[in-house]
């Protein structure tokens, strides 16, 4: 397979013309934020925020442009609003008027349905920190033991963790040159940025280029029949976490926390984000509850005890389970070697299987009221 550069990219973009000002798109210096990597390419177009739907046509021009380039696996080309372009919408003095109907953001995108996944379930924090991603990857390989068939989205594009945790290497494949295949360990399906860019990679990307990579990662993965796909969400209630709460049909979310304040401030916020976009909430998961000492087996409750049990009661939900702070889950989480994948039977694996049982009879219950609201048409002779 011929190596695409950078120049590569841009040549082939230099031959799409806008329409609107006759100059191509590097020429035209609309061209932002081209990366290259391993025959994956993204870029941004820079365009006035009124016209964005009229530059649609642009920015699929110009990824079929790229896309017909050998060597190019995948496009990621989004809009992005222009730098000037809202302030040259305002008047000089007071505000500017709008007359046009005011949507919310998911009616005017559409929301966005999975092929053969039957129920989504995001796991969320209010901030980061507090060994989401390490709950998130552990709950999934539960279920999974549970028989469940599991995929895992790693929704945080600024801090992947999905890779190292799941001790996967390499760069996803495709079929037909249009979707991507998940990449698979311990029986689960995944798909991460952190596959598609080197791990000290920083993502310099504005808030509507997440957004698309976001919705590549679930409309152009081969995912197959799943009966739960798990969402590392992103920690905080930022743009790309409502963006997911709005857009996605989440069957429900799960909030983790530590049992200190700080942390359980932020986890109200998530609950609530939820709360406000009509997201059920399945319940609270306390981790690193407390520390076991290795010699004397003692519970030592560093963070303070039972923070995430008290909220969960105070906000009616349910609380999940606790999830000690301990050395073999870091240890294996860190290593690519979850503990319910090589250790199930073991004391610290446990904890992760009851929040699965849990959250399973909640994914139950959701699809059923689902089936049971559902229209029923009947025909009568």
């Amino acid at each position: 397979m011929s190596s695409i550069t950078r120049d590569d990219v841009a040549a082939a973009l230099s031959v799409v013309i806008d329409d609107e000002t006759g100059k191509d798109v590097v020429t035209a210096g609309i061209l932002q934020g081209l990366v290259v990597r391993e025959g994956h390419v993204g870029f941004s177009l820079e365009v006035d925020p009124a016209r964005g739907a009229a530059k649609e046509p642009l920015r699929q021009a110009c990824e079929a442009a790229v896309k017909c380039l050998p060597g190019v696996l995948s496009v990621t080309a989004v809009l992005t609003a222009h730098r000037g372009g809202a302030a040259a919408q305002r008047p000089a003095h007071g505000h500017a008027h709008d007359d046009r109907p005011k949507q919310p953001r998911a009616a005017q995108q559409g929301p966005l349905r999975i092929p053969g996944v039957t129920a989504i379930v995001a796991v969320a924090s209010g901030k980061g920190g507090v060994g989401k991603s390490t709950v998130a990857i552990n709950l999934a390989l539960a279920l999974s033991k549970l028989g469940r068939r599991v995929g895992l989205l790693d929704a945080d594009i600024y801090g992947p963790s999905i890779p190292r945790m799941m001790g996967i290497k390499g760069k996803p494949e495709t079929r037909d040159g249009k979707k991507l295949l998940p990449m698979e360990n311990y029986g689960i399906k995944t798909m991460s940025i952190g596959y598609l860019v080197d791990e000290d990679t920083p993502m310099i990307w504005r808030g509507p280029m997440v957004q698309s990579a976001l919705t590549q990662m679930m409309m152009d993965v081969e995912w197959g029949e799943l009966d739960v796909l798990v969402v590392d969400m992103p920690p905080g209630t930022g743009d790309a976490q409502l963006t997911m709460a709005q857009r996605v049909p989440l069957t429900g979310a799960v909030v983790v926390s530590t049992p200190q304040e700080i942390a359980l401030i932020d986890a109200r916020k998530g609950y609530a984000m939820f709360e406000k976009t009509h997201v059920p909430v399945f319940g609270i998961v306390e981790n690193m509850a407390y520390f076991i000492s290795p010699g004397s087996g003692e519970k030592s409750y560093i963070f303070g005890e039972g923070g995430a049990r008290r909220m969960a009661e105070k906000l009616g939900c349910d609380f999940l389970g606790e999830v000690p702070l301990h050395m073999t889950i870091r240890e294996t989480s860190d290593s690519g070697r979850p503990v319910v994948a090589t250790a199930p039977d073991s004391p610290e694996a446990k904890p992760f299987l009851d929040i699965a049982a849990r959250v399973a009879a909640h994914i139950d219950r959701a699809l059923a009221d689902t089936a049971r609201k559902a229209p029923v048409i009947s025909i009568e002779d």
